[in-house]
């Protein structure tokens, strides 16, 4: 019987992980699945009916929280990646959700942070409000990648609505990120917000007009009163999609002068992937974020930004533990003291 290299049983052993990952993966979208209701509600931008994943509790259990989930950029409301975990938090925790479409993948002019986009979100939590309990002290929003742009984009042209937003890996200026990935790629993304904008950014001046109306940074300094919380992995930009300098001029826009991060600081900490000497940083220990902890963290009256040890991803346990600890009308909470995970 011939004996197992190293090189092979590693390779066992990694495919194992993979498998059980999987399983995890697949249980969680089969439970959020069973529980989730396809559904199509008006959105009154337009008068269209728009499509949506829905899940409530059942039984009369009082006003409950309500979670707005956003798809990523490439996906759509259908998304199988993180919405089962965002799923699985509101089963468990009596939580009202609803995961809408706002006109699918960011590739055509009708999606892309429009003005029908913006409007189906706001539709939606109106929607949720009209057929259910919902408390509108804690109606909560969350997204990654493309969902973090819608996120940020939503805290900036409608911070009424919002108890929280947490904006992960989020892109923050349309226009730059074109340059961006015109000059490293996956162009793809270069193409698909040349096809929503109508032509190149920064080069053709209707598409420019586009790429401002549809960037977070047109809007942001709109958002000072709504709890915000930005995250973004260290290694984003390199390997993945969106570099995490996106998040942290995100966070110089919705924060006082004196409270900014310096560009020069920024250029340093992305260049060098180090915490520039003399960037002053809140206290980095936070077990929510697990193996991923905190690299760099600011904390204003309402906002803060973390730089944590990842790349292009949400720590589903650590947005949502944050997110359940916020009411609308009362001062941000920033530290979880009850771990909450998700099961």
């Amino acid at each position: 019987m011939k004996r197992l290299t190293v090189s092979r049983f590693t390779s066992i052993a990694l495919l194992a992980t993979f498998i059980l990952g999987s399983i995890v993966t697949a249980e969680a979208q089969n439970r959020w699945s069973r529980k989730a209701k396809e559904t199509y509600y008006p959105s009154s931008i337009d008068n269209s009916q728009q499509p949506s994943l829905v899940y409530a509790p059942k039984g009369n259990k009082g006003k409950r929280p309500l979670l707005v989930a956003l798809h990523t950029w490439s996906d759509d409301f259908k998304q199988e990646g993180g919405q089962p975990l965002f799923g699985k938090w509101c089963i468990q925790n009596d939580w009202f959700m609803i995961h809408p479409n706002f006109r699918g993948k960011n590739r055509t002019s009708k999606a892309l942070g429009s003005e029908l986009a913006v409007g189906d979100i706001v539709s939606a939590v109106d929607y949720m409000k009209s057929k259910y309990n919902v408390d509108e002290d804690r109606i909560y929003l969350v997204g990654v990648s493309g969902g973090g742009h819608m996120s940020l984009l939503m805290a900036g042209l409608h911070p009424e609505i919002w108890a929280g937003v947490s904006a992960w890996c989020g892109i923050t200026d349309i226009q730059a990120w074109w340059e961006q990935k015109s000059a490293v790629g996956p162009k793809r993304y270069a193409t698909e917000i040349e096809s929503a904008c109508g032509g190149k950014p920064g080069i053709d001046l209707d598409a420019t007009k586009q790429a401002r109306a549809r960037s977070p940074l047109s809007f942001l300094e709109n958002a000072g009163t709504v709890t915000l919380d930005i995250n973004h992995g260290i290694d984003d930009g390199r390997k993945g999609s969106v570099p995490f300098t996106h998040s942290l001029n995100a966070f110089n826009l919705v924060v006082t002068e004196s409270d900014r991060i310096s560009k020069g600081d920024i250029k340093d900490f992305y260049d060098t992937q180090q915490v520039p000497v003399g960037l002053h940083s809140d206290n980095l220990v936070d077990p929510v974020y697990g193996k991923k902890n905190p690299i760099y963290r600011k904390t204003t009256t309402h906002s803060r930004i973390t730089v944590f040890k990842g790349g292009h991803e949400i720590i589903h346990e650590a947005a949502l533990n944050w997110l359940s600890l916020q009411t609308k009308g009362k001062p941000a909470a920033w530290n979880v003291t009850n771990h909450i995970k998700i099961k």
